[in-house]
C-alpha cells in the first residue's frame, strides 16, 4: 500500500512525522507479522520541492501535488492554525487553494482520501466530504460547520470513517488516523506497532471538548447554556428549561443540533461533567458531594457519565 501525503508549507510537523514514523515503522515490521501484507510506503507530494513545517523542519516532496495517481491513500495533515480566521485563510491562501485543487482530482474510486484536524477543512473545500460524516478538531467545530454546512460532524468518535473518508480530530489524532489507515491492511500488524511505540487507544475526543471553546452566537443556544450553567444542580427537563428561556422544546432541540451537533441533554452532561472534574481539582469535597452539585442523587450516576465520555 503506498501512503500519499500531500504537504504545504506550515502544515503541523507533528502530524507529518508521526504518519511518517508510524507507517514507516509498520513496514519494518511487516515481514515478521505477516510476509503476505503488501509492503506499506509513504510518498511526500508538495506544492514545491521543499516544505517548511509548523516546527521549523524542512522534507523533500519528490512529487507533486498532482502525482499521487498511484496512492491507495492521500492524506492531507492539519494547518497549524487555531482560529477559525487563521484556518479559513490558510485554506485560501495561493498554496492552501492549489492543495485544494489537487484533491478534486483524486478519484475516489480509486483511492481513499484522509485528514486530521484542520486538515479537513481542505478535504471539504475539495469538495469530497458532502453528506458523509466526519471528524475534526473539536474547538474549530462552529467554523467548519458555519462553512460546510453540508457536511454531518460527529464530535464523540477520534477516528471517522465514511466510506472512501478517513478523518480524525485535534493535532495529535494524526496518530490515531495512522493506526485507522494500518488498520485497513492488518488488525495484527496495527495491534504490534501501537505495542511497539506505545500508543493507546483513544476511541472518542468528548472527554476533551470543552463547550466554552466551541464558539457560536446563537442567542437561543447561549441563553439554554447560561441557564444549565446557573441551575447544574438541578434535575434537567428539557421543556421546562426550555420554557424558562422563552424557546419551545422543538425549537431548542434544533438549534442546539444545528450550532453544536447537540442534543440539549448532551449540552447539559458535558457542562456536569466540565464542573465536576473542576470542582475535583479545586475542592476538597467527596465524589457524593460533587455529584449532589452537578445534579446527580450519587456518585454512581457521574462514575458512569465519566466512564462514557472516556
Amino acid at each position: 500500500m503506498r501512503v500519499g501525503l500531500l504537504v504545504q508549507d506550515g502544515c503541523f510537523g507533528s502530524g507529518v512525522s508521526s504518519i511518517l514514523d508510524i507507517i514507516r515503522t509498520a513496514e519494518f515490521v511487516r515481514p515478521s507479522i505477516d510476509a503476505s501484507i503488501p509492503p506499506l510506503e509513504v510518498t511526500i507530494a508538495g506544492h514545491r520541492r521543499r516544505i517548511t513545517t509548523s516546527s521549523g523542519m524542512t522534507m523533500t516532496a519528490p512529487r507533486s501535488l498532482r502525482e499521487v495517481d498511484d496512492c491507495q491513500v492521500v492524506v492531507v495533515p492539519a494547518l497549524h492554525t487555531f482560529t477559525g480566521p487563521d484556518t479559513e485563510a490558510a485554506v485560501e491562501s495561493p498554496s492552501g487553494q492549489r492543495l485544494v485543487k489537487a484533491l478534486r482530482f483524486i478519484d475516489l474510486d480509486r483511492s481513499r482520501v484522509a485528514a486530521a484536524c484542520t486538515g479537513v477543512f481542505s478535504l471539504a473545500e475539495a469538495g469530497l466530504l458532502d453528506a458523509r460524516r466526519v471528524t475534526t478538531t473539536w474547538f474549530l467545530t462552529a467554523t467548519f460547520r458555519a462553512r460546510y454546512p453540508n457536511v454531518v460532524v460527529d464530535l464523540d468518535s477520534m477516528v471517522v470513517a465514511d466510506g472512501p473518508v478517513l478523518t480524525a480530530g485535534a493535532a495529535f489524532a494524526h496518530i490515531d488516523l495512522a493506526l485507522a489507515i494500518l488498520r485497513t491492511v492488518s488488525v495484527e500488524l496495527t495491534q504490534h506497532v501501537a505495542r511497539l511505540l506505545l500508543i493507546d487507544e483513544r476511541p472518542s475526543q468528548a472527554a476533551f471538548v470543552a463547550l466554552d471553546h466551541l464558539h457560536h452566537d446563537d442567542p437561543i443556544v447561549l441563553a439554554f447554556e447560561r441557564y444549565v450553567r446557573r441551575h447544574l444542580d438541578e434535575p434537567f427537563d428539557v421543556s421546562l428549561t426550555a420554557a424558562a428561556i422563552g424557546a419551545s422544546r422543538r425549537t431548542l432541540e434544533r438549534r442546539t443540533r444545528r450550532v453544536l451537533g447537540l442534543t440539549p441533554l448532551d449540552i447539559v452532561q458535558r457542562l456536569r461533567l466540565e464542573r465536576a472534574e473542576h470542582l475535583r481539582h479545586t475542592t476538597d469535597l467527596t465524589t457524593d458531594a460533587i455529584a449532589r452539585r452537578v445534579g446527580y442523587a450519587n456518585a454512581e450516576t457521574l462514575r458512569a457519565l465519566q466512564r462514557r465520555a472516556r
